[in-house]
């Protein structure tokens, strides 16, 4: 009884009822001024058009503007007051203002990556390229002097975690975009109260609407009452606000600027097998020690500092011991994608590998919701000669959205890219790795969220011995997984099917 009165009061309830009541609200709105139907429908439709030309005009995605379109030439009275609420991708100007500031006091703390792109100039220019749109474009830049190591499995990473947690002097760092009061995270507060009894600074950042479901607020208190300073990224708020399309999806564990984890999952039961809902979750992470850590540690503060701006010397953060790698030659960049700019890096970094693969391109992602460059580039690929395949889920986590990534099968499969379905369950990863040079281990789904809405990060790596890691991952996943044939279309669909398959694709950038 107890636990079915906490989800009925729950924030997750309270949330969606109170957004009911708004949409109800703005129903009731609309139908009181139906006795101005020709008037309102006017004014609505000459506010429309502005509207669509203003959405044409404007940097978004074709297809996201081609959505918001459709819906508010198709419905002007109500496509106008949905737009004006919640269609809108761009962030306030203040808090973009303050991002920005707060981003500038790192400048001096940024890597000078000028020798490692000239000695890619010398070797290979198109990782150079890649290299120099990461350090000019995300702010983030290349490192050498860092040892990766990659974990095909979210059993590995944990133990890794716990490991390197257990060994902390100064600080942890812990940014996650869904958190649990339960088994998994129970280890790790263990040695978290721990530290900070040992004087060791913990601070947490937890996106609100990730963790929605997740946490309450006995268990922040909780933590805070233990020492542990936490703070909500983008706290919901159960109106109607634009900002709310913007949620912080990446996932980061920095230990002393000494040790970093980057990877898919959160810090959640079913992301570590503990409960299986889709069968087995095969995720994936990467540790780095050395250099490129110091990306992460900014990474954090600023994400910190912009959610309430409380350092005033970030320097002690980065006082951090020599370290001599064991994998010199390996090129490291932790990044960063934000919704900030109009500056899609997440999406550029994947269309970059896949232009310039000379041999063969393997993803593996939750979900396949893709633009029109992305499918061209895909296809290109494959039919360039370069082997493309991609893992996707044998068992979905959310049923339309995996069939709208069923729907762009078809067309890759044409064109001679390789689909594998992960048999044993759900596949979470977001991984690409390229050619036995180029690897990419982070938080970016193949979706329109991912790529274009929220805050992301991802580690690109370049000729370092994790890209065999990385690559046996994916041999090992073929093994286990079924490929989908041609054969396996059904040669009739029904026109009901097709007809909304065709309004999900429609609507996919909102998805």
């Amino acid at each position: 009884m107890k636990k079915f009165l906490n989800i009925i009061f729950g924030r997750a309830v309270v949330v969606a009822i109170s957004i009911l009541f708004q949409f109800l609200w703005l129903f009731s709105i609309l139908h009181r001024l139906s006795n101005y139907y020709v008037q309102l429908s006017m004014i609505a439709s000459i506010i429309g058009i502005l509207m669509v030309l203003g959405i044409v005009v404007n940097r978004d995605n074709p297809a996201y503007k081609l959505v918001w379109a459709v819906v508010i030439l198709a419905l002007p009275v109500f496509g106008v007051f949905l737009y004006a609420f919640v269609g809108q991708s761009k962030v306030p100007k203040k808090m973009n203002r303050k991002f920005s500031e707060i981003n500038e006091r790192f400048d001096k703390y940024r890597a000078n990556d000028d020798e490692i792109l000239s000695e890619l100039s010398r070797n290979n220019d198109d990782i150079k390229s890649q290299c120099h749109y990461l350090s000019g474009y995300s702010g983030y830049g290349a490192h050498k002097n860092t040892d990766v190591t990659y974990f095909s499995q979210t059993d590995q990473a944990y133990d890794a975690m716990l490991e390197e947690l257990s060994k902390a002097e100064k600080y942890i760092f812990m940014e996650y975009f869904a958190m649990e009061d339960a088994v998994s995270f129970k280890k790790i507060e263990d040695i978290l109260v721990q530290k900070v009894k040992e004087g060791v600074e913990v601070r947490i950042i937890y996106d609100d609407f990730g963790s929605l479901a997740y946490v309450n607020n006995r268990f922040i208190k909780r933590l805070l009452s233990k020492g542990i300073k936490v703070r909500a990224f983008n706290p919901l708020v159960p109106v109607f606000y634009i900002f709310m399309n913007n949620r912080d999806h990446r996932k980061i564990m920095v230990i002393d600027g000494k040790v970093s984890f980057n990877g898919g999952f959160n810090m959640c039961d079913e992301y570590f097998n503990i409960n299986c809902p889709y069968g087995h979750w095969k995720d994936t992470a990467v540790r780095l020690q050395g250099d490129a850590v110091r990306n992460h540690v900014i990474m954090f503060l600023q994400m910190w500092n912009s959610i309430e701006d409380t350092d005033k010397d970030y320097s002690t953060y980065f006082e951090i011991p020599e370290y001599h790698a064991k994998d010199g030659e390996a090129v490291v960049i932790p990044f960063s994608d934000s919704p900030l700019d109009h500056e899609c890096v997440g999406e550029n970094v994947y269309l970059n590998i896949i232009r310039h693969a000379s041999r063969y391109v393997y993803i593996f992602t939750p979900y396949l919701i893709i633009d029109n460059e992305m499918m061209e580039a895909l296809c290109l690929a494959s039919k360039s000669g370069v082997d493309v395949r991609i893992v996707t889920p044998g068992i979905p986590d959310k049923k339309i959205v995996y069939m709208l990534t069923k729907s762009y099968y078809p067309q890759l499969i044409d064109a001679g890219v390789r689909i594998y379905h992960y048999t044993p369950g759900f596949i979470h990863a977001k991984c690409y790795v390229c050619d036995d040079e180029v690897g990419v281990v982070g938080t970016i789904n193949m979706d329109y969220r991912s790529l274009y809405l929220h805050f992301e990060c991802g580690t690109y790596i370049y000729n370092s011995k994790a890209i065999a890691d990385l690559k046996k991952d994916f041999f090992d996943t073929f093994e286990v997984s079924g490929e989908v044939h041609k054969k396996d279309r059904p040669k009739r669909v029904s026109l009901i099917t097709m007809t909304f398959k065709a309004i999900l694709r429609l609507f996919a950038p909102l998805m």
